[in-house]
């Protein structure tokens, strides 16, 4: 007979989350997770500042992610757990590293909460004028919190469909980009698209091979959200067939849906057209091939990728809320669950300060929501780099206490480690020399946070250790009498 879990007054339990995702679910999640709203909306700045050479910097980008989610699926498949990176970190590390890497996460994804919100509000308005902006953005994420409130299925299932748009969306425009570059598609004129255009245009590099990294600083954040699947993988069926299946998967992944659809934008259209700028990219793209209302073809594309991106980021924040409550980094109350296995607390925390995020942006546009954007913005390079160094220590602990949970591994063990590790602080380092761009603001004020995260860390790890200490002199106290009798 199996024990019932114990629910307190507010009808939650402590039992944990529960195995509510289906394996479809986990692939569309691992497959969405890469196909940001950031590609479809901003890729146009990237080709604009390194021509067709840009497809160089996703690749580079490209390469770096899939390093990294490598690391982490060597972790995450031999301890699959909600916090992923942050757990890991915790253990490897320190839990001062698990604490930090843990809610600057959280932090990112709440300002994206609010960032995505305004920007699908902006869609919506522009269909329904007659309900405000605002109001939209409430309506979004209020129905996008109530699904993640019913249960992880829920959640799963419509990331499932709105993952599921994406990648057919991408995957057609995709195939009848290719026919058109390639001169199969009638209609199409051939004297604009074709891979001339890679070339015709002032060469590959038009502005030389340093706006490469340019355009590593404007594309790298578009790839944040490669790593949930591996939080997600905690609460499936089979929580390391799917990691290991998410894993082995990104390469082809970035390949297909980045690489693949750059090459149609930059081939189809000279980088220097106008339209790119003006229309964005795809949409300048869809309207070179001839397609029919290719603007609002595009906004429910990106409207989809947005609803997404909001889903899956109320989702990952609150994930990493419980993770944090149940190591004892946050509020224990954010590591409760409902009977169905939902972290309440966690979810309605997240989103309260995604809903004060929203109003920040509408009311200080200028002032507080641009630092709150700015202060998480090079967030995904911390985790990235804090990924890598959990995984040279987190290697040895394994091959020391569970050999055979190897079934992902890291390639060229430790060198290809190291060498990533490197080259994010290169790319952070040369963000600090970015000034248009705004590279170095993002940098120092997201060091500035994540310092001011880390401090409050070392202070907790110390106020927990002398908490540990009175209480083991307390216990040794009361043993003696009875010692000595």
């Amino acid at each position: 007979m199996t024990s019932q879990p114990t629910l307190n007054t507010a009808g939650e339990q402590e039992s944990g989350l529960q195995a509510g995702l289906k394996n479809r679910h986990l692939s569309m999640i691992a497959i969405g997770g890469v196909i940001g709203a950031g590609l479809f909306v901003g890729s146009s700045s990237g080709i604009a500042t390194a021509g067709p050479g840009i497809l160089l910097s996703y690749a580079l980008v490209g390469t770096l992610v899939v390093l990294v989610m490598r690391m982490l699926g060597e972790m995450s498949a031999a301890n699959p757990t909600s916090g992923s990176f942050s757990a890991h970190a915790d253990r490897a590390l320190g839990s001062w590293a698990g604490f930090t890497i843990g809610w600057l996460y959280w932090f990112f994804w709440v300002v994206v909460l609010a960032v995505e919100a305004t920007a699908g509000a902006v869609i919506l308005e522009g269909w329904v004028p007659a309900v405000p902006q605002w109001a939209w953005a409430l309506i979004v994420m209020v129905v996008l919190t109530a699904t993640n409130l019913a249960s992880v299925g829920s959640y799963g299932e419509f990331e499932f469909w709105f993952a599921g748009i994406k990648v057919v969306a991408i995957g057609a425009f995709i195939v009848i980009g290719g026919l058109a570059v390639f001169g199969v598609l009638p209609g199409v004129d051939s004297e604009q698209a074709g891979l001339g255009n890679l070339t015709d245009h002032g060469g590959f590099l038009p502005h030389g091979a340093g706006a490469i990294l340019t355009g590593v600083l404007l594309v790298v954040f578009s790839f944040m959200g490669s790593e949930i699947a591996t939080l997600a993988a905690g609460e499936s069926e089979d929580p390391q067939r799917a990691v290991t299946k998410s894993t082995n998967s990104i390469i082809w992944r970035i390949a297909v849906f980045y690489l693949g659809s750059i090459f149609v934008v930059v081939s189809l259209l000279p980088w220097d057209s106008k339209a790119i700028t003006e229309k964005g990219s795809y949409v300048a793209a869809l309207d070179s091939l001839g397609i029919a209302h290719a603007g609002q073809i595009m906004n429910f594309i990106v409207l989809t990728s947005v609803l997404s991106c909001l889903n899956s980021g109320l989702y990952t924040a609150s994930r990493m809320a419980f993770s944090l409550g149940r190591r004892g980094d946050a509020p224990k109350s954010f590591a409760r669950t409902t009977p169905r296995g939902v972290p309440r607390t966690a979810i309605i925390a997240s989103v309260v300060f995604g809903f004060v995020a929203v109003f920040f942006n509408y009311k200080f546009p200028d002032s507080v929501f641009l630092f709150l954007v700015n202060s998480s913005g090079a967030v995904a390079l911390f985790v990235w780099l804090v990924i890598c160094f959990s995984q040279l220590r987190m290697r040895r602990i394994i091959q020391a206490e569970a050999p055979e949970k190897l079934v992902v591994k890291m390639w060229l063990y430790p060198y290809l480690t190291w060498a990533t590790a490197a080259l994010i602080i290169f790319v952070l380092g040369y963000m600090l020399t970015d000034t248009e761009h705004d590279g170095r603001e993002t940098v120092l004020l997201s060091l500035l946070v994540a310092a001011g995260v880390l401090v409050i860390a070392f202070v907790k790890d110390k106020v927990k250790g002398k908490t540990r200490t009175e209480a083991e002199a307390e216990a040794e106290a009361e043993v003696e009498p009875t010692v000595g009798a």
